[in-house]
């Protein structure tokens, strides 16, 4: 009897060095790969985490050191660049030169398309999520062409050659949004341009006072040789409680009170403009990481707003977005194709009736209670969803993110994308047919709505390169390429 316990004890020693061994090794040889991949990832982490809880500790622990300081690194090598690049495109602004844009090389696409490729090469050098070269935004002036760059510079032309001159047009648009601002975050800066009839309208993330911003909207008279812009629309004029959100990185441990969750990003900041009517445009506002605004009424975050560009009077006309992308305003069918970028998975298309809208009745989608995204902080390993931080759990009772919008009384997107594609801008290219750009997955993502409005013959093409702004005209689309800071423009007759 004696015996046999003692041979139990020995094979469970030896087992137990036997998976002590094999653990530790199993990174390191490929012979024994057959045996990781038939325990599974999975069992692999219980075995590590449950046995030897000191070494997962350990390597978490170097995992997290080490990506510490590549983020710490990593920053101060990129800051001063940014701030450099700043300060050349401000300098190149005050100098009013004029800009070379060169052809360079076409693309050939799927589909049979061909992107042809113009590098804007000077002036564009201050970017929005790469810190370099800078990003912008385009639309026509009649049959001229307008770049707006994203700290201020305003250029213009009427061709596309190999070589094309495009003229500055002097302006003021850095008494509203300047040097002082940008150069806290990148992502500071103007975000849409549109131009209506004589008038050009123009949004940026506003500093309303220290460290507290929103989304803002300024015009003024066309004019090829000089703009003077004026404000329209700002919260800094519609005072209330709740009026901006604040700038965490600024404050420190400073809270305010109406900044409930401790979170600030202004990637999360809107700005899309389109034209309603004659007296009215319509502005995204994204909810600047401040989810709890998109829900409440008396906020400007998370909401389309309906403007008067005559009295800046408002009204609400959707609610429960979280950084609306692309806006277009379909009048043949009366109602908005809007893009959203999500949380982690879950970018969106929705639609947004506008004979609701028209009865009063509330268009609400959802965030931060229904989406089809998790939360950035948590909740992921391995593909599977655990919610470890105690922070996140307390998110999660807050915000849910219940998959089912229509189950909660919110109105179910269109389609959603997971994973995320980093979603931009939309616009209609047929009857019932559209096309969205992309960030992220650098493509145009085309599609049709049938006839009860759901999403059909979607198709991707890749154009390799961040797309920040998308418009048409004369069925040619015209891309801002954000990688070279150059235009794209695809022919799709």
């Amino acid at each position: 009897m004696f015996i046999k316990k003692k041979y139990y004890l020995i094979s469970i020693v030896l087992i137990f060095i036997f998976s002590y061994v094999s653990v530790l090794y199993l990174n390191k040889f490929e012979k024994v790969n057959f045996i990781k991949n038939s325990i599974g990832k999975e069992k692999l982490y219980a075995i590590k985490y449950y046995f030897f809880p000191w070494k997962t500790i350990e390597s978490q622990k170097q995992i997290i050191e080490h990506q510490t300081r590549v983020i710490k690194r990593k920053n101060r090598l990129l800051e001063p660049l940014y701030i450099d690049a700043l300060k050349l495109e401000y300098a190149f602004k005050a100098s009013k030169k004029s800009v070379l844009v060169e052809k360079s090389n076409d693309v050939d696409l799927l589909k049979g398309l061909k992107l042809k490729k113009y590098k804007i090469t000077e002036g564009l050098y201050a970017g929005i999520n790469n810190l370099y070269p800078g990003s912008g935004y385009i639309d026509f002036y009649g049959d001229k062409f307008i770049i707006l760059s994203s700290r201020g510079i305003i250029l213009i032309s009427d061709e596309f050659g190999n070589k094309t001159i495009f003229k500055q047009i002097d302006n003021n648009l850095n008494n509203f949004a300047n040097f002082n601002n940008f150069k806290k975050k990148e992502w500071f800066s103007f975000k849409d341009i549109k131009i209506i009839r004589e008038n050009i309208f123009i949004s940026y993330t506003e500093e309303i006072k220290p460290n507290c911003w929103n989304t803002s909207v300024v015009f003024g008279k066309m004019n090829v040789q000089k703009i003077e812009f004026k404000k329209l629309f700002s919260a800094k004029e519609l005072l209330n409680t709740k009026t901006c959100t604040h700038s965490l990185q600024e404050i420190g441990d400073k809270f305010t009170p109406d900044n409930v969750d401790r979170e600030f990003n202004a990637h999360q900041s809107g700005g899309r403009i389109v034209e309603y009517n004659e007296n009215h445009i319509l502005l995204t506002v994204g909810d600047y990481r401040n989810r709890e605004r998109a829900q409440m009424k008396d906020t400007f975050n998370g909401k389309i707003f309906k403007i008067n560009i005559t009295n800046s009077d408002y009204e609400i006309v959707s609610l429960g977005h979280r950084n609306p992308q692309g806006l277009y305003f379909d009048r043949e069918n009366n109602y908005l194709v809007q893009t959203e970028h999500g949380p982690q998975h879950a970018d969106e298309i929705n639609l947004i009736d506008l004979n609701k809208f028209n009865n009063n009745e509330e268009l609400n989608y959802g965030w931060p209670i229904s989406s089809y995204g998790l939360h950035w902080d948590g909740g992921l390993i391995d593909g599977k969803f655990l919610v470890t931080k105690e922070g996140t759990k307390i998110k999660y009772k807050k915000y849910p993110l219940y998959k089912s919008h229509k189950e909660h009384g919110f109105i179910e997107p269109l389609k959603q994308y997971t994973p995320s594609i980093g979603i931009s801008e939309i616009v209609r290219v047929g009857k019932k047919k559209y096309v969205h750009s992309s960030l992220k997955d650098r493509s145009l993502y085309f599609f049709d709505l049938n006839e009860e409005n759901n999403v059909i013959n979607l198709e991707r093409v890749e154009v390799f390169e961040r797309i920040r702004d998308l418009i048409i005209k004369d069925n040619k689309l015209y891309l801002l390429l954000e990688d070279t800071a150059s235009i794209g423009i695809i022919d799709l007759n």
